[in-house]
């Protein structure tokens, strides 16, 4: 054609579309963008009547080679999508024909409406093909139809060189969502955090047992910020993962033990109560597993039997005895304040111990139920001058509220006048920020307390303490990253942190040190241990 003639190009396909030359049909759509809308609109209109076989080809061609003309006119792939929906089974023809080269928009399409009959042949087109474009796409496209039947070859681009095509193959396993697959994303963690947070995020998305089964296990991880991750997955889920985290309770290993009563005390489900009283009967060796599980009971509503509470009261560890405290004050009843003065009755060195526990927890009701109880006044009245200022104001304004004015005067202390070195401490359980203010104080120190590591930083722009004490295990940021970013403004020697935590495994001690810790003190700890670490840690820096 010498001149573009629309009428000419008009009856010219006509011609085409009659005699099935599909070559001399591509000649006159090559000049589509050549000529004005009208007429576009007319060519497509006319090859949106010829049969499939012949339209379907041009239309590719349209989308591949006249890209411009194409993102013009959408008309172009909506003719091309409703003619493949009305002859699906045309679309696999189309697919495995080797007169279509580029098969992008075919593929494309298999994905829109989940063509899962196509299955079979991506899985062959993938085999063959050298394009990691056309690879990705492919992944991508079996990702959204979710046939099991892909499951082996998308598991082979788990481990490809090309990181992209991993990450698709990750997400592509994760839209398939069944067990065979959430397994085979199982075994490819451990080498990449990316990756492994990615695969993580999928367990807590797709929810099935097998999912539920290895977000718990990640939370026995050596990494703290794995062990994190998880942690908050499971908690976000709920109620769902809580019977996988029951089983956790048959365990013997302290760190498992605690990690999941923690999530278990987030999540706040009733069913967890009874399995985390029955392994308390059993009296567990590691005290911080006993402090979890009471910080655990107080999260949790108690019905029946909350009285057994009382005998973590007695509890050979401040912080256990601490714990149950709060559960009890979550859960008081008139009979468990009965059973606190019972114990209050018993040996002197005992009733000092647990007045001194319950001044320290901050236990507003069961100060309140004890504060008419003479021997409790006598008893308690050892310890509250001492005590931080916070600590005696809000037990002075529970009296006066309560008309117990004569009891709030004898509160009061004298007023300090030597300003107190600040210490920092960073832990995402208020239990244990309770106890460093109790602790910190009696040893001398000003406790600036945080629960969100953020926070921390914020402060510590502008401020500098004598030191830090930070938790490794929280949530969004952990002690380790905690303390990186503290390095990047003071060193070691100019403010020292000691890393305060339940956990004694080699990697997180390898990467604590590295991060820039000082020295690491093991929970649970009371005001002895704490003051040694510092004292030791000082002394350290000084020299």
């Amino acid at each position: 054609m010498a001149e573009l003639n629309p009428q000419h190009m008009i009856e010219e396909l006509q011609d085409n579309i009659k005699t099935g030359d599909a070559l001399k049909a591509q000649l006159v759509l090559a000049h589509l963008g050549a000529v004005e809308p009208k007429t576009r609109n007319r060519l497509v209109y006319l090859l949106s009547k010829a049969d499939a076989d012949f339209s379907v080809p041009l239309f590719i061609y349209l989308l591949t080679d006249q890209m411009a003309v194409a993102d013009e006119m959408p008309v172009i792939r909506e003719t091309l999508l409703s003619t493949l929906l009305a002859y699906p089974e045309k679309l696999i023809g189309f697919l495995e024909s080797s007169k279509i080269v580029d098969k992008t928009e075919l593929i494309k399409i298999v994905g829109e409406v989940r063509f899962v009959a196509a299955t079979p042949v991506l899985l062959d087109l993938i085999a063959k093909s050298e394009s990691e474009v056309e690879i990705m796409l492919i992944i991508e496209t079996l990702g959204l139809i979710g046939d099991p039947l892909a499951i082996n070859t998308l598991t082979d681009y788990l481990y490809a060189a090309n990181r992209e095509l991993i990450v698709a193959a990750v997400q592509a396993l994760g839209q398939v969502g069944t067990p065979t697959a959430m397994h085979r994303l199982a075994e490819r963690m451990g080498t990449d955090n990316e990756i492994d947070y990615l695969i993580l995020s999928i367990f807590s998305e797709v929810q099935d047992i097998v999912s539920l089964e290895k977000l718990n296990d990640t939370i026995r991880s050596h990494y703290a910020h794995m062990r994190t991750f998880a942690k908050s997955e499971l908690v976000r889920i709920g109620p769902k993962a809580v019977p996988v985290l029951i089983e956790n309770l048959l365990h013997d290993d302290p760190d498992f033990l605690i990690h999941t009563l923690n999530v278990l005390g987030d999540i706040g489900d009733e069913s967890a109560v009874q399995p985390i009283r029955k392994l308390l009967t059993n009296e567990p060796r590691s005290a911080n597993v006993r402090f979890a599980a009471y910080e655990a009971l107080a999260l949790l509503p108690l019905k029946k039997g909350a009285y057994t509470l009382t005998a973590g009261l007695t509890d050979r560890e401040d912080h256990v005895c601490i714990a149950a405290a709060r559960a009890i004050d979550k859960n008081f009843s008139k009979i468990l304040g009965a059973g606190i003065k019972n114990l209050l009755r018993g040996p002197e060195e005992e009733a000092r111990h647990i007045a001194k526990i319950i001044v320290n927890a901050q236990v507003e009701q069961i100060f309140g139920y004890l504060a008419d109880d003479d021997l409790f006044e006598k008893l308690a009245l050892v310890y509250l001058p001492h005590t931080h200022i916070d600590i005696r104001n809000n037990y002075i304004r529970l009296l006066q509220q309560a008309g117990k004015n004569d009891f709030a005067r004898k509160i009061v202390g004298e007023e300090e006048t030597a300003q107190r070195p600040k210490v920092v401490a960073v832990d995402d359980s208020r239990m244990i920020l309770n106890i460093y203010k109790a602790t910190l104080h009696e040893l001398g120190y000003d406790p600036v307390l945080f629960e969100f590591p953020a926070s921390a930083l914020a402060w510590l722009q502008t401020e500098k303490p004598l030191m830090v004490l930070t938790d490794l295990n929280m949530p969004n940021m952990t002690g380790i990253q905690l303390t990186e970013s503290i390095r990047k403004k003071y060193s070691a020697r100019l403010l020292p942190v000691i890393m305060v935590t339940t956990q004694n495994e080699s990697q997180d001690n390898e990467a604590a040190h590295m991060a820039g810790i000082n020295d690491i003190l093991h929970k649970p700890f009371n005001a002895k241990s704490l003051g040694a670490a510092i004292d030791r840690t000082l002394q350290k820096v000084s020299s």
